[in-house]
């Protein structure tokens, strides 16, 4: 089975489209969303409804329950609890249905989904260093679980009692007797200093994991915002992957 994985689209609709139109190129045979569909930039309904034509599976985000109000608004800083705000006006009916239905953690015979941790998912804790990683890895039971939230494609790995071991690699085969932790990165707004869209192929036959990037038109998704209203930074930060 091949997967196509993304997370973190951020109603950027410019990012979606450039990795969708990458995707297409992959033979996949299932989408997978890690959360945080809505949120920052400006086109939320657009963004949900073009994933939702995908059939894919979705787990919820952070921003996903904000912008429906099922997580506190004080979680939020300043410039996400504005876009939230305008977020939450501007969704359709039918959109915020979905995203109040969505779960927490997807599981199937291959992998594990879920937006932040799988310790506490609903506190959207962020996964970022090798003892959070411990943490979801003593509730995993697949080989491989994919995550997104903290915006920074990276993979964590463990055989057995052994340390944790972290790689920012692109390609990973998978080891027998190992399990990973598989950050896919952001569609919509990158922080690791590449400003370049991020999305992940998993082969569950090879075993093989790939995390991609493709450039999209980070001017336009940049206007957009502005001319909605929102804080200027939400779109400068897009040029600088921050």
């Amino acid at each position: 089975m091949r997967y196509g994985i993304f997370s973190d689209i951020h109603s950027n609709r410019e990012a979606l489209e450039a990795v969708l139109e990458a995707i297409r190129e992959e033979d996949i045979d299932h989408y997978l969303c890690a959360g945080d569909l809505v949120g920052y930039a400006a086109n939320p309904n657009e963004c949900i409804e073009r994933v939702l034509g995908l059939k894919p599976v979705i787990v919820a985000g952070n921003h996903d329950w904000g912008a429906v109000h099922l997580f506190p608004s004080d979680y939020f800083n300043q410039w996400a609890a504005v876009a939230l705000s305008w977020t939450a006006r501007c969704l359709t009916e039918k959109n915020r249905s979905l995203l109040s239905s969505l779960k927490l953690v997807y599981k199937n015979e291959d992998l594990t989904l879920v937006h932040g941790t799988l310790n506490d998912p609903a506190d959207f804790h962020y996964l970022v260093d090798i003892s959070d990683a411990q943490a979801t890895f003593r509730l995993l039971t697949t080989d491989v679980c994919f995550i997104g939230h903290t915006h920074r494609p990276g993979i964590f790995s463990k055989r057995g009692l052994a340390n944790v071991r972290y790689q920012e690699e692109s390609f990973l085969r998978m080891a027998p007797g190992h399990k990973y932790i598989v950050n896919v990165g952001s569609v919509g707004q990158p922080r690791d200093g590449n400003p370049m869209a991020s999305y992940c192929i998993y082969d569950s036959q090879k075993k093989e994991i790939v995390i991609k990037r493709v450039d999209y038109d980070k001017q336009t998704a940049k206007r957009k915002i502005e001319e909605a209203g929102l804080p200027h930074f939400l779109g400068e930060r897009l040029l600088a992957g921050i």
